[in-house]
C-alpha cells in the first residue's frame, strides 16, 4: 500500500547527488570528454565551504542546515581535555537535529547512501548507509536489517587509501569497488520510490585527488590516462544515478554539490611545528605517532588540531596554565605572527579568524580559539611528530574553501554549505526553528 501511495502522481521529491571534493573548474574540463558530468556543469555554480574545509564539517553543515557553531563538528578529531587523547569525530558528537530528523517529524521519509559523518547510523524515518569515517557495516546501516542486505552484496565501506596512497593501480581498483558498492546500494534503496528525500554521495574523486591530483591535471604524467579511465567509470556511475532521476515522476528537484573544492598541492604546512619553533608549544617527550597529543607539555601556551584549529592551552585542559587574563593577548599575538608566515615568498594564510568571528554565539567547549584559512595550494596540518613546517608527505592535492561544484534544478545559488540543507527544509515547507 505504501509503495502505491508513494508513487502516486503529485508526490514531491528532492534528490541530492554529492560529489565529494569536486571543483567546478575541473568538472568543466572533465565534462568536455565525460557526458554526465558535462551535463551537470552546463548550468552549475559554486558553493563556499564551511571552515575548516573538511568533509565532516561541511557534510554535517549540509545535513543539519547549520554551521559548526551549532552542530559542534569543528574537524576530523576531538580531544579529551583531561587525557589529551584524540579520537575521530562521529555522529554522536552532533549537537542539533538533522534535516532527516525534521523531515521525519513531518512524516516524510529519507533514504541516504554514503553520507560522511553519519556513523554510527542514527535512527531516522527512512534508511541510511553512513559514509566516511565508518568502521563496521553493522553500525553503518539503519534499519539494522539493511546491514545484512549490504553484506550479501559485498558492500565496501571505504577504499584502502593507506596502501593506495603510494599505489595508484591498487587505489583505482579499490575505488572501482566502492563505485560498485554505491550503485548496488542505490538499486536497493531507490526502486520502490517510498521516499521523499534521497541523498547519495560519491566520494571517489576526493580520494583520487588527495594522492594523484598531479596525475589527473597533467597529461604528461605517466598515470594520467589511468586516472582518466577511472573517471570515465565514475562518470558512468553518475549517469546511472541521473537516469534514475530522469525517470522519476514529478514534481521533483535535483541538487548536486561538493563539500569543498580541490587544487594541486604546493606544500603541507604543519602548524604544530610552527608553534614549537615560536615557543608556544612544548612536548614532554617524543610522540608515538603524528596524532599523539598526550605529549603536550604543561608549559605549552597553544597547540593545533586538524587542519588549522589553534587552541590556547587554558585551564580547561588538565595541564593548561594560561589564565583568562592572558588569553586574549595570546590569541592576538599568535594571529599576528602566523599571518606573516610565507613559503618561497608567498603568503600562506588567506585569513585567520577568532572563534567569535567565525562561530558567533557558540558555547561549545570544543570550539577553537583561532581558525586558519590558507591560500589555495597550502594544506594545513596539525601533526605532533614533524620537525619541519613545510614539506610533501605523499599527497598532491589540497582542499579549497571556494570552487566546489553546485547545481540545482530550480536555480538556487547558496552562499555556504549550511544554506543547502536549509533549502531542502524550505522545499518541503518545514521550519528551521
Amino acid at each position: 500500500m505504501s509503495i502505491l501511495l508513494s508513487s502516486a502522481p503529485g508526490k514531491k521529491r528532492m534528490v541530492v547527488l554529492g560529489l565529494d571534493g569536486l571543483p567546478l573548474e575541473l568538472a568543466k574540463q572533465l565534462g568536455t570528454a565525460l557526458p554526465n558530468i558535462g551535463r551537470l556543469t552546463a548550468e552549475a555554480s559554486t558553493v563556499r565551504a564551511e571552515i575548516p574545509e573538511l568533509s565532516p564539517v561541511n557534510w554535517t553543515s549540509f545535513f543539519t542546515g547549520h554551521g559548526p557553531e551549532r552542530h559542534e563538528t569543528f574537524g576530523f578529531s576531538r580531544m579529551d581535555p583531561r587525557s589529551y587523547q584524540l579520537r575521530i569525530t562521529d555522529s554522536t558528537d552532533i549537537n542539533c537535529p538533522t534535516i532527516f530528523d525534521k523531515l521525519g517529524e513531518s512524516g516524510l521519509i529519507s533514504r541516504v547512501i554514503n553520507l560522511p559523518n553519519t556513523y554510527p547510523a542514527r535512527p531516522l524515518r527512512g534508511m541510511l548507509v553512513s559514509g566516511f569515517v565508518s568502521h563496521e557495516l553493522e553500525k553503518a546501516a539503519y534499519p539494522p536489517f539493511l546491514a545484512g542486505k549490504l553484506a550479501d552484496s559485498g558492500y565496501k565501506l571505504e577504499a584502502d587509501t593507506n596502501r593506495g596512497a603510494a599505489d595508484l593501480d591498487y587505489l583505482l581498483a579499490e575505488l572501482r569497488q566502492t563505485l560498485v558498492s554505491r550503485l548496488n546500494a542505490l538499486d536497493t534503496l531507490w526502486p520502490d520510490l517510498a521516499w521523499d528525500l534521497f541523498v547519495h554521495v560519491f566520494t571517489e574523486t576526493d580520494r583520487l585527488f588527495h594522492f594523484f591530483m598531479d596525475a589527473v591535471l597533467h597529461q604528461s604524467h605517466p598515470k594520467h590516462m589511468d586516472c582518466m579511465r577511472f573517471l570515465a567509470d565514475w562518470d558512468t556511475a553518475i549517469g546511472v544515478f541521473l537516469n534514475k532521476y530522469d525517470a522519476l515522476p514529478g514534481p521533483k528537484r535535483l541538487m548536486v554539490l561538493a563539500d569543498h573544492g580541490f587544487t594541486e598541492l604546493k606544500t603541507e604546512v604543519c602548524l604544530n611545528t610552527w608553534l614549537k619553533e615560536q615557543g608556544f608549544l612544548s612536548l614532554t617527550h617524543a610522540p608515538e605517532n603524528e596524532w599523539d597529543a598526550t605529549v603536550i607539555g604543561a608549559e605549552s601556551r597553544a597547540f593545533a588540531m586538524d587542519p588549522g584549529r589553534i587552541y590556547i592551552h587554558t585551564e580547561k585542559f588538565s595541564r593548561g596554565r594560561v589564565t583568562p587574563a592572558e588569553k586574549n593577548g595570546l590569541v592576538q599575538t599568535i594571529k599576528n605572527d602566523l599571518t606573516g608566515l610565507t613559503f618561497q615568498g608567498e603568503q600562506v594564510m588567506e585569513h585567520i579568524y577568532t572563534a567569535g568571528e567565525l562561530y558567533p554565539g557558540t558555547e561549545s567547549g570544543d570550539v577553537p580559539d583561532l581558525i586558519c584559512e590558507s591560500r589555495p595550494g597550502f594544506d594545513l596540518k596539525a601533526k605532533f611528530d614533524r620537525d619541519t613546517i613545510f614539506g610533501l608527505h605523499g599527497r598532491t592535492g589540497a582542499h579549497t574553501v571556494d570552487g566546489a561544484i553546485f547545481y540545482d534544478s530550480e536555480g538556487l545559488r547558496p552562499g555556504r554549505m549550511r544554506d543547502t540543507g536549509r533549502s531542502i527544509l524550505e522545499y518541503f515547507n518545514i521550519s528551521d526553528n
